[in-house]
């Protein structure tokens, strides 16, 4: 059934990205727009002045009473908790409450989606999806809560032969009938206790994913899409019991081969081997051998992608070329250049200790280590730690760069650079061939950049000027 909003009183709630995204999408299908954000329409700035060219009317401030309750519609941006009183008031008025990625759906309902969730590894997993999808032959939009809001999709739904998107616990929260081909939960840690109030129920919103998916038959009135399907993180034990609520085949991802719990049986095992990992249920082999995909957390990552893409019909050999070709995101574990026999890894959005974890495990040895900025208060011992016998030397950079040389004290030479600048052209003198050069700053960047990506795009510059 194709949605209608001609002519519909529509309320978009926050004006970042996705909210501006829903605004435009709107308009274009005729509806009659008001817009609302907390801000100040000076501190809006341009997407203010956007709002009132399409002809929607802007609301700032605090929320007027009764302007929901006299909506036909409210669409919510995923930052905006769903739970606040005013939207309690306008369901009771019957109005309607969607997120962002609800209203792009009841738009898309012909073209097949892959969702992808979890607590780390979204991005990444979502980009080398849409990569295996379009090496396939597909034309793919790859999206949500990563780079292009999912409305952007909706503007023109012929042009996509395949949705992948990655949909955090916040826009899960606001689906009603979002229904994905196939279902991805690559994990689940501790995450936005600020708020849930507990991990079960982050846990609830990520479940979500499964809840519209049906098997294969459709019912009636509704897109006939077949043979829905989840892929489940089968070491880690709270996913595999968020797979209990899938109506679905499901199917694992493992490192060990050995899934954590039995139930629910998984329909197919994805297994990580030496140099890659391989399919049981179709008896396929799958080499990794692109350094962006290097680390075991990639490996799950790759193992999902590659679950996502031969169920949803993509041919084999398309997936192992979108796993070769695939060339990372950027800022994270991104190889910038190899020169003299030495690797320049791009690793700024590794912006506390956790993320820096990660990228240790993910090498083998030989590593200078770029690290510090403005530092969050977790101890750096950890860091110590995962890097022992790793780490021949750390360069030291921005505002926690003593307190970081103070935790390294006796176990690596510290190198106090200062800034990003002095750190490479230090790496340059001491680094061997052989050895790897890691920016993995474990710290903010807003001591010395404006954000993490223009630190890394600084280290991507200054290492092509060597």
């Amino acid at each position: 059934m194709t949605l209608s909003l001609s002519g519909q009183k529509v309320l978009v709630y926050g004006l970042a990205k996705s909210g501006v995204a829903a605004l435009r999408l709107l308009r274009h299908h005729g509806a009659q727009v008001t817009a609302l954000d907390a801000r100040t329409e000076e501190a809006l700035g341009d997407v203010g002045r956007e709002v009132k060219a399409l002809g929607a009317s802007l609301v700032t401030g605090p929320t007027p009473p009764g302007l929901l309750a006299s909506q036909d519609l409210v669409v919510v941006s995923p930052g905006v908790p769903l739970s606040l009183p005013e939207f309690e008031t306008a369901r009771k008025a019957g109005v309607a409450i969607w997120g962002e990625v609800e209203l792009a759906a009841r738009l898309l309902t012909d073209v097949p989606l892959f969702g992808i969730t979890g607590t780390n590894g979204k991005s990444t997993t979502t980009a080398l999806t849409g990569e295996l999808f379009i090496r396939g032959g597909r034309r793919t939009f790859v999206g949500g809560n990563l780079g292009r809001p999912f409305s952007e999709a909706a503007m023109a739904p012929k042009d996509w032969d395949a949705l992948v998107v990655e949909l955090s616990s916040f826009q899960l929260e606001g689906i009603r009938t979002l229904r994905p081909r196939g279902a991805a939960i690559l994990n689940l840690t501790p995450d936005h206790l600020d708020r849930y109030a507990t991990h079960a129920d982050y846990g609830a919103a990520k479940a979500r994913i499964f809840q519209n998916q049906q098997g294969l038959t459709a019912q009636p009135g509704q897109n006939p899409q077949a043979g829905d399907f989840g892929v489940v993180n089968a070491d880690d034990a709270d996913v595999m019991g968020l797979a209990r609520t899938a109506k679905v085949p499901v199917y694992g991802f493992s490192m060990t081969g050995k899934p954590v719990v039995d139930a629910p049986k998984l329909a197919g095992l994805a297994i990580a081997e030496e140099g890659g990992f391989r399919l049981d249920f179709l008896g396929e082999h799958y080499r990794l051998t692109n350094r962006a995909l290097r680390g075991a957390h990639n490996a799950q990552n790759a193992m999902a992608a590659a679950l996502l893409a031969r169920l949803g019909g993509v041919a084999a050999d398309a997936v192992q070329a979108g796993l070769d070709s695939y060339p990372g995101l950027p800022h994270r574990m991104e190889s910038v250049r190899v020169l003299d026999g030495v690797e320049w890894v791009n690793d700024s959005k590794a912006t506390n200790v956790d993320s820096v974890l990660v990228a240790l495990r993910a090498f083998k040895g030989d590593l200078w280590l770029i690290a510090g900025g403005k530092g969050k208060g977790a101890p750096y011992a950890p860091m110590v730690d995962a890097g022992r016998g790793k780490v021949k030397g750390v360069l030291t950079i921005g505002q926690d760069a003593d307190t970081i040389a103070k935790a390294y004290a006796g176990q690596a030479p510290v190198l106090a650079c200062g800034t990003l600048d002095a750190a490479v052209k230090k790496a340059r003198e001491v680094a061997k061939a052989g050895d790897t050069v890691l920016l993995s700053p474990a710290c903010a960047s807003y001591d010395q950049f404006k954000n993490f990506e223009d630190r890394g795009d600084t280290f991507k510059r200054l290492v092509g000027a060597l």
